[in-house]
């Protein structure tokens, strides 16, 4: 079940590869969409306030954990490109075990900041007891979080796209049941709804242990393998964190973003939420490019065939731009009924909402292929091992998303701010397009470095 990303065509492999993860992001995102209808149909608009007011500090933990569990996944690839199965296992079991140590501390400190985060960030009274609660439940859940993202990524890491993709639905379908039965049940509200979210992956993520486990004898690890290695844990870290401070430093650019629209007004914010959720489905092409991209870097960094990497990064790259070309005559000719998909149609103000959402959702589309970069750039450049560009990367795209929102959004108002995204992926695009190549060159200079000194050793 182990998938060879180092010979064969890089653009078939590359879209074999994807299209497994494309399909997880989409039920993803199809599960995000209904798990907000439960909590807003079944717990009011008060409850879903309470719940969307978390999401900007949500997606600055998890987000920092998921990125940490996917730069643990780099050495594993590059390994398995290598065919060091031994070192490999190595790298998995101490992987582990600074998950452990990660989660235990990101768990204790989070739930005991957590209300004065809150209060930090001026949530409203009538909802912080809700928010609260959510928000303290979801980062007891942290170990679950690890867990899962960790063993996907290990999978992913292995060649196989499609097993996480088994394992989200799952824990999608599960959560969604769960939703119902502790809500409508067990009348535990906002808590229900988090707690569902925790259980469900914390249950995927068990059943993943167990199916690696049983499914790939390569990833059993014998007593020597399973030596703590503080070498090893370094160069984990080394990878780790910058991938996860990258989603940090991201989302602290949101939320800059996200305080200048709400000084526009219900109408402007309403629209961005709207706008942003036909984005998010959009986009999930361009984090299957990226998340490919990673492994396939990784495997063929491993196995020391740095041609294909070139090769690996244009065929991507066309992809991308294929796609951005699609979707962006797709939401010039549809963006209004799209934008309709996520509008209350009795809203009094809906005339001015379908245009204000469907400004925001084709400025956004005119900037895929710049978007698609990013993605595919940033992911390359991890997988290549030097994740610590990743931080460079996403330091440009706050400082993008920030400035527009400091200067711009004051001045010009609501178009600002739906220029403020593709300003971000501009900046990042003007440091990864050279940092990709310059990556490439050292890896190239460092390995007929390594050849030329093997060749002239006296023991060959």
């Amino acid at each position: 079940m182990r998938k060879d990303l180092t010979n064969g065509s890089p653009m078939r492999l590359i879209l074999g590869f994807a299209v497994p993860m494309l399909l997880g992001l989409l039920f993803q995102q199809f599960y995000n969409l209904v798990d907000t209808v439960i909590v807003g149909k079944l717990l009011g608009a008060s409850a879903l306030a309470a719940v969307g007011s978390t999401g900007a500090i949500n997606f600055l933990v998890l987000g920092f954990c998921t990125g940490l569990c996917s730069g643990f996944s780099i050495p594993v690839a590059q390994k398995v490109g290598a065919n060091e199965m031994s070192a490999m296992r190595q790298f998995v079991a101490n992987s582990a075990y600074l998950s452990v140590f990660s989660a235990a501390i990101m768990t204790t400190a989070t739930a005991l900041g957590c209300a004065g985060i809150l209060r930090m960030m001026q949530t409203p009274a009538d909802i912080f007891d809700d928010a609260y609660i959510y928000i303290l439940v979801i980062f007891l859940g942290i170990p679950a979080t690890f867990l899962y993202n960790l063993l996907a990524g290990i999978i992913r890491a292995l060649g196989d796209s499609k097993t996480p993709v088994y394992f989200l639905a799952l824990s999608s379908g599960l959560n969604i049941f769960l939703d119902l039965a502790l809500i409508l049940w067990f009348d535990m509200g906002v808590a229900g709804a988090a707690v569902a979210t925790v259980v469900s992956q914390a249950i995927s993520g068990l059943a993943c242990l167990v199916f690696m486990y049983k499914k790939y004898p390569v990833l059993r690890i014998s007593r020597e393998e399973r030596k703590l290695d503080f070498r090893l844990c370094g160069h984990l870290f080394y990878i780790g964190l910058p991938m996860g401070l990258q989603y940090s430093v991201t989302a602290i650019g949101s939320i800059l973003l996200q305080s200048a629209v709400n000084t526009l007004g219900s109408l402007s914010v309403a629209a961005i939420a709207a706008g942003s959720k036909m984005f998010q489905l959009l986009c999930c092409p361009f984090d299957a490019m990226g998340g490919t991209m990673a492994v396939y870097c990784g495997q063929n960094v491993g196995a020391n065939k740095l041609d294909r990497l070139n090769k690996g990064l244009w065929a991507c790259s066309a992809l991308g731009a294929g796609y951005s070309v699609i979707a962006l005559v797709a939401m010039v000719l549809f963006a209004p009924q799209c934008a309709m998909l996520f509008l209350d149609p009795a809203e009094p103000a809906l005339a001015q909402l379908v245009q204000l959402t469907t400004e925001y959702i084709v400025i956004q589309s005119v900037f895929f292929f710049p978007l698609a970069l990013v993605n595919i750039l940033r992911f390359s450049i991890q997988g290549m091992g030097f994740s610590v560009f990743a931080i460079s990367a996403g330091v440009l795209e706050m400082i993008g998303r920030g400035s527009v929102a400091l200067w711009l959004v004051p001045m010009f108002g609501y178009t600002a701010a739906c220029y403020a995204a593709p300003v971000a992926w501009i900046m990042a695009d003007l440091f990864l397009i050279p940092a990709s190549a310059r990556c490439i060159r050292v890896l190239r200079r460092t390995h007929a470095s390594h050849t030329q000194a093997l060749a002239s050793s006296p023991n060959t």
